[in-house]
């Protein structure tokens, strides 16, 4: 049953800009919960790569956050180090989007093809997939899947955003294009995306998306 399933949630922040995006956050938290799932929020301890100021959109100079301290907010509080978490011990794990996803979880933001994941991100994902538990990839999370499960040939989606696509692509993953409403699932590898907010427009159809993804998940867990 869904309500035996314990599934990670790995948030990258607080705020789409430089964090995790909070209604993709959300939206995947309530439709877990909803479906019984016992929920548990990490995030890694580092420091963001960038503070914005979501009135201007544009970086806040000389202002400092940390990852987990900033996500602790969207989760009230109850917030574990990703270094704490065993993925041996998830029945699935699920990354929500926003630009922390592709700043603070790996480096795509800034490398592109060259990108590097953060080594804890790589460890839990790989634990995972060891398992044969699993995961969900919202947004512009799907370039840690790729990045790492490339070699395996992992089918996902973005969207349909050329260029993402195409750097997905060069590290051996197969990119399916996707409506916002929809989530791309690769039951081979056990793998789910959705393209969220790499499409929007607003909340209703992101959430739409999310719930599909994660039914997808739990339905494999």
């Amino acid at each position: 049953m869904a309500s035996q399933k314990r599934v990670g949630v790995v948030l990258s922040g607080c705020g789409f800009l430089d964090g995790a995006e909070i209604h993709e956050a959300v939206c995947t938290l309530l439709s877990l919960d909803r479906r019984g799932a016992k929920l548990i929020a990490t995030a890694p301890d580092v420091e963001q790569l960038q503070v914005v100021d979501h009135v201007k959109g544009a970086p806040a100079e000389g202002e400092r956050r940390r990852v987990l301290a900033e996500a602790a907010r969207i989760v009230r509080g109850q917030i574990t180090p990703l270094s704490a978490v065993s993925g041996r011990d998830l029945d699935a794990l699920v990354f929500p989007g926003g630009f922390g996803a592709a700043k603070n979880l790996c480096t795509f933001a800034v490398e592109g093809r060259a990108m590097r994941v953060l080594p804890e991100v790589e460890r839990i994902v790989r634990e995972v997939r060891g398992a044969g538990r699993p995961m969900g990839f919202i947004c512009i999370a799907p370039v840690i899947a790729a990045r790492i499960l490339g070699p395996e040939g992992v089918k996902l989606t973005i969207g349909n955003d050329r260029d993402t696509a195409a750097a997905i692509e060069s590290w051996g993953a197969r990119h399916v294009d996707c409506k916002v409403e929809d989530a791309v699932v690769d039951e081979r590898l056990k793998v789910a995306s959705t393209p969220a907010y790499m499409l929007g427009p607003w909340i209703a159809p992101v959430a739409t998306g999310i719930d599909k993804l994660v039914s997808a998940v739990l339905e494999m867990a």
